[in-house]
């Protein structure tokens, strides 16, 4: 059975300021995605969150990229910001980068990550959603998932993921892609998603069969919107077991954690944190940066889950050694490394600080 699963998440208002989701606004995505499914728009769907946004797991035969689905995760975004408008929550609809709908909501503000394919005898499906980051913060864990056999012991001993698997990565400033082969291309490829940035892992496949295995949200807010409007918080979607990685090897790169770019106002390096869906209300200096991972089990199309995966015990070093980390960081304050670097804060008032000083800055002798 070829079903499409979609992952479409905004930021439509905070609780309390930027870290948390109100709980208003998950029962009325609950609700509008109940209608939907009684009507037989959907086969099923989850609605959660992580820290202050609003996250639409949904399943459906209709492909990717569908104006009714996008129409749905739409409408119902714009009826929780009138909701977040009225509690008067923090940044009601910020993620809601258009007035009006106009087929999909790519470029219009919300994250999306989806896939379309045939479903196996056991589909396992890991979403993972993040807080106060970037897109590019999927880079690294996707290499570890799907090239690094350091990480995934699959790559060296199970016969059918021997093969390798091919990365796609978008230019998401020239608009432009590129696919490499791994293993082999592993060194050309490290030279580009490493500037995570600007170049960011889209999709994986394997190369055997040519499946799709992982997908994630690419938007960049700040280029959509041309201005500072908040960091990406962005969803990505990996396959497990049969020719993919385990489970346990898709989780075990977020036991490291990782600095990304994002934390307060969007403009700092941070921990990337793994932690259960509850723990994901990020308030220390809006951050650190957080992760949840919900794990299913599809049945012709029905969600069988969520398992909240990073609830483990087995992640409570990794939050300590977080912890830690953003104690390191914050020492810096607004110096970099802590602060990123100035090409990366275009869409800050740093541009008009540069513009008003731009007269007082004269030659070296």
């Amino acid at each position: 059975m070829k079903v499409t699963l979609s992952v479409i998440k905004a930021d439509i208002g905070g609780y309390v300021g930027h870290s948390e989701t109100h709980p208003d606004l998950i029962a009325r995505g609950n609700e509008n995605l109940a209608i939907a499914k009684k009507n037989g728009l959907l086969i099923d769907y989850h609605v959660t969150k992580c820290g202050d946004d609003l996250q639409l797991i949904m399943t459906h035969t209709r492909g990717e990229d569908d104006e009714k689905i996008h129409k749905l995760a739409w409408d119902t975004f714009t009826d929780c910001t009138e909701i977040a408008k009225r509690l008067k929550l923090h940044g009601a609809g910020q993620d809601m980068l258009s007035d009006a709908f106009s087929g999909n909501v790519r470029g219009m503000g919300p994250g999306v990550a989806e896939m379309e394919f045939e479903e196996r005898g056991a589909e396992t499906i890991i979403v993972f959603m993040a807080d106060k980051t970037s897109s590019g913060a999927w880079n690294m864990p996707l290499y570890k998932m799907f090239a690094d056999p350091f990480n995934t012991i699959g790559l060296v001993i199970a016969e059918n993921m021997h093969q390798g698997f091919a990365f796609e990565v978008h230019d998401i400033k020239e608009h432009k892609k590129i696919t490499f082969n791994a293993p082999e291309e592993i060194y050309d490829m490290l030279v580009f998603i490493g500037a995570a940035s600007r170049f960011m892992v889209k999709s994986v496949y394997h190369r055997g069969t040519g499946d799709i295995a992982a997908t994630s949200s690419t938007q960049r807010l700040a280029l959509i919107a041309g201005r500072y409007v908040g960091k990406d918080d962005p969803v990505c979607i990996v396959r497990s077991q049969g020719e993919f990685p385990a489970v346990g090897e898709i989780l075990e790169p977020f036991t490291s954690p990782i600095l990304v770019e994002g934390w307060m106002r969007g403009s700092h390096m941070g921990p990337l944190m793994p932690v259960s869906v509850p723990d994901s209300t990020p308030s220390r200096f809006d951050g650190p940066p957080r992760v949840v991972a919900a794990g299913f089990q599809l049945a012709n199309g029905r969600l069988v889950g969520p398992r909240d995966l990073f609830a483990d015990k087995a992640f409570n070093l990794a939050r300590h050694q977080a912890n830690e980390m953003a104690d390191m960081m914050r020492r810096h304050g607004p110096f970099e490394p802590h602060r990123l670097p100035l090409e990366e804060m275009e869409y800050t008032t740093m541009p008009q600080v540069m513009k008003r000083l731009q007269g007082r800055f004269i030659p070296l002798d």
